[in-house]
């Protein structure tokens, strides 16, 4: 939050330019702005993959029941934003961005709810948690799909290469972290040279890292422990204090009721609240899962506002989004101010919100 605040001042100061200048600068092959966005948000996605096999093994995905719920409401929570949005903007050159409200900031969601300690029941935070691990999955698969312009197959066969080496390693029960980050360094490589986003060689390396369900630490919690302080404490403020340096223009007013500004707004706010709130009743309805104990509809509701809160991921498909550089900076605007809604507006209403069961 603070590095959004210094990144907001800089880009309406006279350091402007300089700050830019920075972000352009080459060391070595590539941009400052590209080491940030494509090197050190590969080890974010790194973390996030870790925490996604993490509970698919033994955490709140690891079988159908418990895991039902929270795929649910993640699913309408990126359905009906994309929808919204793709309302919106139908036909118009903005189109492209309808994958931008469909993304929960795991991290600035958890801080939210966590601020609201005793007043919420313990099982929603883990829900809420659930539910933006899914999320993010969702993100990058959308990611890996639909924002990847073009594929360089040979590329490709090299990273498959790589990464058949490592499920072996994984397969031979190897436990040595490094004889998989360092193969895990050639896979960003070819990815990132093959056309889709570098970031994915994080998620698939997650992914082949050995874990167990047993109280012995693993090399993917040992790993997962290592990189939680670094991705919270520098990664994230780093991509916040180089991707939120917006500088204020009167236009950016009229363009939050833009198609493009309105839809994305709309997406994270309404769409996340009525995605999330919708499937998880009908998942309740055709007993496809029941609520967080103790927790009561208007706390899912609540829940629902706080997913609204896009902004890491968010900023990062808008940057993968447009080429045109104000469509990118009123796409940033809008997920700032869609995003500080959320977390003032679900923050309020969960507070508000008394423990009290839901009948079912």
């Amino acid at each position: 939050m603070g590095c959004v605040v210094i990144s907001l001042a800089i880009a309406n100061s006279h350091y402007k330019d300089g700050f830019i200048h920075l972000l352009s600068a080459s060391i070595g092959p590539y941009t400052t702005s590209a080491w940030i966005n494509d090197g050190l948000m590969t080890i974010f996605f790194l973390l996030v993959g870790l925490e996604i096999k993490r509970e698919l093994i033994e955490g709140e995905l690891s079988s159908v029941k418990k895991a039902s719920l929270p795929v649910v409401a993640a699913l309408g929570g990126m359905l009906v934003p994309a929808f919204i949005y793709f309302c919106f903007n139908k036909g118009a050159e903005t189109a492209s961005g309808w994958g931008i409200p469909m993304a929960t900031d795991i991290a600035f969601a958890l801080a939210i709810i966590a601020m609201l300690g005793k007043s919420v029941p313990a099982s929603l935070k883990i829900f809420l948690a659930a539910l933006a691990i899914v999320d993010d999955l969702g993100a990058i698969l959308v990611i890996a799909v639909f924002y990847t312009s073009e594929v360089h197959f040979d590329y490709l066969l090299m990273a498959g290469g790589v990464l058949l080496l490592l499920i072996a390693f994984n397969y031979f029960n190897i436990k040595n972290l490094f004889f998989y980050l360092i193969p895990g360094i050639a896979l960003w490589y070819f990815i990132h040279h093959s056309g889709i986003h570098a970031t994915i060689a994080g998620v698939l390396l997650a992914l082949t890292i050995p874990t167990n369900t047993t109280d012995k630490e693993s090399p993917l919690e040992k790993l997962e422990h290592f990189l939680n302080n670094p991705v919270n404490f520098f990664i994230m403020p780093v991509f916040a204090l180089a991707n939120t340096n917006i500088t204020f223009q009167k236009e950016m007013i009229s363009g939050l009721v833009s198609p493009l500004g309105f839809g994305i707004i709309a997406g994270l706010f309404a769409g996340k609240t009525i995605g999330v709130s919708l499937f998880s009743w009908l998942a309740v309805k055709f007993r496809l899962g029941s609520l967080p104990s103790g927790a009561n509809w208007k706390h899912i509701t609540g829940l629902g506002m706080l997913a609204g809160i896009g902004f890491t991921m968010s900023i990062f498909i808008s940057l993968l989004s447009f080429s045109d550089e104000m469509n990118i900076t009123e796409a940033k605007f809008a997920v700032l101010c869609a995003s500080v809604i959320s977390g003032l507006a679900g923050f309020i209403y969960l507070k508000s919100v008394k423990k009290k069961p839901a009948k079912i």
